[in-house]
């Protein structure tokens, strides 16, 4: 899937050929510009995912929860999901509410661009968006280090990942993990390789490091 970040990457979403499965609307980034490019968006016919990052997990403008929530409310009918932090749930309720009502798909996700937690604490953030009613968990942490991409892997392949424990039963959690920072790029590829539900790509400059360009990340999966 392909990050639309800015006005340039509205238009190049617009052309790009295949399109992929998903686009994602950055609508924090696109804030500034929002009330302009709002009718080249609802001209989009194409996958939508949309999200307003918490300033905290790498959200732009510093956008307070009442800005984020009127954000997505703006766009919600035209998404396919709804992707809210783990820990916005509670300030952003009345959007995930409205998306289970209108029978949307809700990402729950998790940024750390610090670290990669303990597997401990990346297996209970599972088991907290399944508590949750996530459709997919979405996991991005800093992967500098050998021992952290190790880590992120691990973490990604243990059957208790994609099996959240919820109570005593189990059920499948498609999980979408990638890595940030010096050994990003590898993270994804790998990760990708192994099976993550959704695999961001950039549409133009990558704004986050290990990020792929969309066509790279094409012919690199290709061979």
């Amino acid at each position: 899937m392909a990050v639309i970040f800015s006005r340039d990457d509205l238009i190049r979403a617009g052309r790009l050929r295949p399109s992929p499965d998903f686009f994602e609307l950055r609508l924090d980034a696109l804030e500034p510009v929002i009330d302009e490019i709002e009718p080249s968006i609802r001209s989009l016919n194409l996958p939508l995912i949309v999200t307003a990052r918490h300033p905290s997990e790498g959200g732009l403008n510093n956008l307070n929860a009442a800005r984020r929530a009127a954000l997505l409310w703006r766009f919600l009918d035209q998404a396919t999901y709804v992707d809210i932090e783990l820990r916005a749930l509670g300030e952003l309720r009345s959007v995930s509410r409205r998306a289970r009502r209108k029978k949307i798909g809700l990402i729950i996700s998790f940024h750390n661009l610090n670290a990669t937690p303990s597997l401990a604490s990346l297996r209970a953030k599972a088991r907290a968006a399944k508590s949750q009613g996530a459709d997919i968990f979405k996991i991005a942490t800093r992967t500098d280090t050998r021992e952290q991409l190790a880590r992120l892997i691990k973490f990604f392949e243990e059957p208790d990942a994609r099996r959240a424990v919820a109570g005593r039963r189990r059920a499948d959690l498609p999980i979408s993990a990638m890595g940030l920072g010096k050994l990003g790029r590898i993270a994804r590829l790998e990760l990708a390789r192994r099976g993550s539900a959704l695999v961001y790509a950039s549409l133009g400059r990558s704004r986050v490091q290990g990020q792929i360009p969309i066509g790279q990340l094409r012919s690199t999966l290709e061979h």
